[in-house]
């Protein structure tokens, strides 16, 4: 993930300090009960690495059986591979019968499909929404939220075009929103009409955490439900740190009224991904008093 990238030599410098919770934050936990430990979901952003192979994968897997080995070490994963072309009922069918480890509770939490949010910009997209809609539906009980990421360069001019799109949505359907564009955040009234309408809407916001783009650690709740994309820099002390910061919000929102937390690893180079998720779920287990498996790595031979 190239997301927000800058050199490591620039780290030093960056501001990773989260903001204060904004107004609509408040009033959501406000109006939301407490749970004593809200649903807890960590992952990666995708299986398919062969690095992990001798890490968390046993030596000689093969690349057909990566999402077999990657369910035994987490409970969910960041679907982007559905982003890339429209997901087929018969894949979907094949990657839930995966997933359905005796005991194991693993949620899949696919990406809206680029032909809608990138090509076709949500524009007289309902054909392209009814058949993706119809396809992730065969995941059943392992589909988590899903969420549409929308170009950089859909900016709040657009305004008009994602109303209409959401409103027309089930009202069931578990969506969370990203945008990038600049604009979103740095224009006071574009951004209280964003997060507004997502909480009329009944849909999320996600969060990315991100080193070069900060406006984007918005720290908007529009529901009680924290979907957070944290993008690390291969291990730097700052990611710990970092790590460490979120576990305390978390844990604040959680007091206050959150229900649900969705947090996904991250990295420029996912090659040590697995040990930043086992760090942040040995923290949110600690501090929650969760009991979310860690992922199980290969002893390294003498």
């Amino acid at each position: 993930m190239d997301f927000g990238k800058i050199p490591d030599n620039q780290l030093p410098q960056v501001n990773f300090t989260l903001p204060a919770d904004p107004e609509l934050t408040i009033k959501v936990l406000n109006e939301s009960p407490k749970l004593d430990i809200p649903d807890l979901y960590v992952g990666c952003a995708k299986w398919g690495r062969k690095e992990w192979v001798g890490l968390i994968y046993p030596p000689k897997t093969k690349e057909a059986k990566f999402l077999d080995e990657y369910v035994k070490h987490f409970n969910s994963i960041e679907l982007n591979a559905v982003f890339y072309q429209m997901p087929k009922a018969e894949q979907i069918k094949t990657w839930k019968e995966k997933a359905a480890v005796e005991g194991k509770d693993f949620k899949f939490f696919p990406k809206i499909t680029r032909s809608i949010s990138h090509i076709r910009r949500l524009k007289n997209a309902e054909e392209d929404t009814t058949q993706y809609l119809q396809s992730i539906s065969e995941f059943g009980e392992y589909l988590g939220p899903c969420f549409l990421q929308l170009s950089d360069n859909f900016g709040p001019k657009s305004f008009d075009i994602l109303r209409d799109y959401l409103e027309h949505l089930p009202k069931d359907f578990n969506l969370f929103v990203e945008v990038r564009h600049p604009e979103w955040y740095s224009d006071a009234g574009a951004r209280k009409d964003f997060f507004d309408l997502l909480y009329k809407v009944k849909k999320g916001s996600i969060i990315t955490d991100a080193s070069g783009r900060r406006d984007c650690v918005h720290m908007e709740l529009p529901t009680p439900h924290a979907f957070i994309r944290f993008v690390g820099n291969g291990l730097h002390p700052t990611d710990y740190s970092r790590i460490d910061e979120w576990v305390e919000r978390l844990a604040d929102w959680t007091s206050k009224g959150l229900q649900s937390i969705y947090f996904f690893l991250h990295q420029h180079d996912e090659k040590d991904t697995p040990i930043l998720a086992d760090y942040t779920i040995r923290k949110l287990n600690e501090r929650l008093g969760s009991d979310l498996s860690l992922p199980k790595f290969i002893p390294k031979s003498d």
